[in-house]
């Protein structure tokens, strides 16, 4: 004996996995595929929309009837606590544990990495329409008006491939080669690449990071605006001797080495960090997708509560068309017709029930983290507390997996800033007053105690230790190092200033 589950069901888990901006989608989906669901504007009230019949004197509508043998409805009841339904979504969950489950315009920005935008190829190119050209189609569109013989114009058709995501080649010119179709000699890449280096973004073809950043000190060099400021004697040299003891803070030694006070040094830096180290992702990378909050979290004054609203929720403006439902109880309508009409209602049924239910699943989740976390919402990131999800699970009587399902790429408007719903379920640790802290929590603390360190003289590990333990947090230095890496922190020796 073993649980079988239909399609139906699974399409319900699928639904509630579904972020906010793929559910749109999918709803946009079946209203083109199934005419018999409908969406009704917002302002609309329920049975005013004319494509809405109203019910029908003596159809007295039987849920049974639109499932087949072994399913039935996913009832949403607002005044029952719902176990019934969590029951079965726990056994869907069970069923789907061991299952890898998920469901189903690149924009082109020029920008200049240097200070101000005032070359007048790259300002034509900032007042060109995006586009959402490939690296590659972009280097080949400047390559065609590139000067050079047939041979060389071939060779850079060939490394232009070879070219990364990062506008890097890294490939050697004896593997290109040989594995060129077209006869192709080393000088000919070797030419190739030059005038390849030549396109913009500048630095684009370069083979080591030091090439690629003196690149586009040869690009700025070439310009008399965007010169302006610049000591390329000293930018140069830090680039190819020094680059290793910029990295380990080491300025005492640069400025013997060079015969240069540290104050030039340091500036010196600041205008190299307007450099690009990965030149090609300024071209064809993808813009970051958009972000809609499933739910708005907001401090009700009146209640002294943080209450919850469900965002751009389309359940309640999603209906069946009367006209159509009133077809199918015709019985001069073709059987044929019938028969397909009742098979497009029971699926809109469903896509109607399964939003219920995720809706009502999200809306019981996050309620539970917001009382878990009303620290965190008023007093800030500090006071986050650890929250395992089967600690949720628990407490409403599903399996972890749906609540995993529930949180997955959900997000939550707050009045701390917008988060990923599944921020606030982790683990954590128990400070020496005996209180929980969760690690994003220990991570603020961590961030806070460096941001106040003496820069001249910063914390190294060991140090941090005693100020974490200091205030109740006994934490080792190894686990201190780690936070610190995910953090992106640099070591103490990496965070003096001279």
């Amino acid at each position: 004996m073993r649980q079988q589950l239909t399609p139906r069901m699974i399409q319900s888990m699928e639904i509630l996995q579904l972020p906010l901006m793929a559910l749109e989608e999918r709803i946009e989906e079946e209203l083109q595929n199934n005419p018999v669901l409908e969406m009704r504007e917002s302002d609309v009230e329920p049975g005013d929309e004319p494509g809405e019949a109203p019910p029908i004197e003596g159809d007295q509508h039987n849920p049974g009837e639109d499932y087949s043998e072994g399913e039935r409805a996913l009832v949403v009841k607002e005044n029952s606590d719902q176990s019934e339904d969590f029951d079965r979504l726990s056994k869907i969950s069970e069923y789907l544990e061991s299952e890898e489950f998920s469901p189903e315009g690149n924009r082109f920005r020029q920008a200049s990495s240097f200070e101000g935008d005032r070359d007048k190829k790259l300002d034509a190119m900032n007042n060109t329409a995006a586009r959402s050209g490939t690296l590659a189609d972009y280097l080949v569109g400047q390559w065609t008006f590139i000067e050079c013989s047939p041979q060389v114009r071939k060779a850079g058709e060939i490394l232009i491939n070879y070219i990364d995501a990062e506008g890097y080649f890294r490939a050697k010119f004896e593997d290109v080669q040989k594995e060129s179709k077209a006869p192709v000699t080393i000088a000919e890449l070797t030419d190739a690449l030059k005038l390849i280096q030549t396109l913009l973004p500048p630095g684009v073809g370069a083979r080591t990071l030091q090439e690629c950043l003196l690149l586009q000190l040869d690009a700025l060099d070439e310009d008399e605006e965007l010169s302006e400021g610049h000591d390329f004697p000293l930018e140069r040299a830090l680039i190819t001797e020094h680059l290793k003891d910029l990295e380990m803070n080491r300025y005492p030694q640069i400025s013997r080495k060079l015969g240069r006070p540290i104050d030039e040094i340091q500036r010196a830096v600041k205008r190299l960090s307007r450099l690009n180290p990965y030149p090609g992702k300024q071209i064809g990378g993808n813009d970051a997708p958009p972000i809609t909050p499933d739910a708005i979290i907001y401090y009700d004054e009146d209640q002294d509560t943080y209450e919850i609203e469900m965002t751009n929720d389309p359940a309640p403006n999603l209906y069946i068309s009367g006209m159509y439902r009133k077809m199918i109880k015709d019985r001069s309508q073709d059987k044929k017709t019938r028969e397909f009409l009742s098979n497009n209602v029971r699926n809109a049924r469903w896509l109607i029930e399964s939003i219920e239910q995720r809706r009502s699943t999200i809306m019981r989740v996050i309620r539970k983290v917001v009382d878990a976390q009303r620290e965190f919402f008023d007093k800030g990131a500090e006071y986050l507390k650890p929250l395992p999800m089967i600690l949720v699970a628990d407490q409403l009587g599903i399996h972890v997996a749906t609540v995993s399902r529930a949180v997955s790429e959900k997000w939550i408007q707050t009045p701390r800033g917008v988060f990923p719903l599944r921020r606030f379920f982790s683990g954590g640790t128990t400070s020496a007053e005996g209180e929980d802290m969760s690690w994003d929590a220990v991570k603020e603390k961590l961030k806070t105690i460096i941001g106040n360190e003496d820069p001249k003289n910063p914390l190294n590990d060991d140090e941090i230790v005693e100020k974490l333990k200091a205030q109740g947090i006994d934490l080792a230095r190894r686990t201190v190092a780690k936070y610190r890496k995910i953090l992106n922190i640099p070591t103490a020796r990496q965070r003096k200033t001279f």
